[in-house]
């Protein structure tokens, strides 16, 4: 019997740096050049979701990039925000797991960690994808009693070079 896809929550700057125009910072370039691979493959070997703040926040900005943004996540699984989401993502801000300042980020740990999601996936290493907060949202989750989506870049999740 074949494993069942790995469940992938992917938060905005993913969408983001997949259809931005090319930068010409190396790093962003890189960023953009992992995400356009992965985003190849990913939903082949991945379930992809997204919540309706990924897309308000995708809606945002300059007209031309937010209609690619949009069409880009055509056929992406919506999951929708609950109260329970909403609780939880208070309770990470009240654990300083994510700043205070940053509620739609910490909406985005909720919905990963309420749905079940296996990965969050993330370009946001201010909040999200980094090495200091990271164990303070497992704590955090897990003493909620809730599952610790594993949070990590498209460059993690390619897994090659």
């Amino acid at each position: 019997m074949a494993e069942a896809k790995k469940k992938v929550y992917v938060e905005t700057s993913v969408v983001s740096y997949l259809t931005a125009k090319p930068s010409h910072d190396l790093i962003k370039n890189a960023r953009q050049l992992a995400t356009q691979d992965w985003w190849q493959v990913a939903p082949n070997d991945l379930d992809l979701f997204i919540s309706p703040l990924v897309e308000r926040e995708a809606s945002k900005g300059d007209v031309e990039a937010a209609s690619k943004r949009i069409s880009a996540l055509e056929g992406v699984v919506r999951i929708p925000v609950t109260d329970e989401m909403l609780s939880l993502a208070e309770k990470l801000l009240e654990a300083t797991a994510v700043p205070r300042t940053s509620f739609d980020d910490a909406v985005h740990i909720a919905v990963a960690a309420v749905s079940g999601m296996d990965f969050l996936v993330s370009w946001n290493c201010k909040h999200i994808a980094n090495p200091v907060t990271k164990p303070l949202i497992r704590k955090t989750l897990e003493k909620l009693g809730f599952n610790y989506p594993e949070i990590c870049t498209p460059l993690d999740m390619k897994g090659d070079d």
